[in-house]
């Protein structure tokens, strides 16, 4: 009797580590993974056409237009450099209207 008991209780400790670890695991990695691709959701839907943009190779540009999954975005000051991306490529976005607005 005692042999089973100790052997039960032995699985139980095993058991009760791996959910252990499995929480500090989802804590630690996926859920902070979720909150920041919610925030990056958030961030390409809120985008409209004259944001500027920063692309995640590091090119900073005005955003033209918006289809379903491409914007097209201007580079440079010659206004002729009109390249369209995905929406994942877009890394930040800084709206100018409502910095101006916040100002006055």
């Amino acid at each position: 009797m005692l042999l089973s008991a100790s052997g039960s209780s032995g699985i139980m400790m095993i058991i009760t580590y791996i959910i252990l670890f499995g929480v500090i695991i989802y804590f630690m990695t996926i859920r902070p993974q979720r909150k920041q691709q919610k925030a990056a959701d958030e961030m390409h839907a809120a985008m409209k056409a004259g944001d500027s943009v920063l692309t995640t190779s590091g090119f900073y540009g005005v955003i033209i237009d918006i289809m379903d999954d491409t914007v097209i975005v201007e580079f440079g000051n010659n206004r002729n450099c009109r390249i369209p991306m995905q929406k994942e490529a877009i890394a930040a976005v800084d709206k100018p209207n409502l910095k101006k607005t916040e100002e006055e």
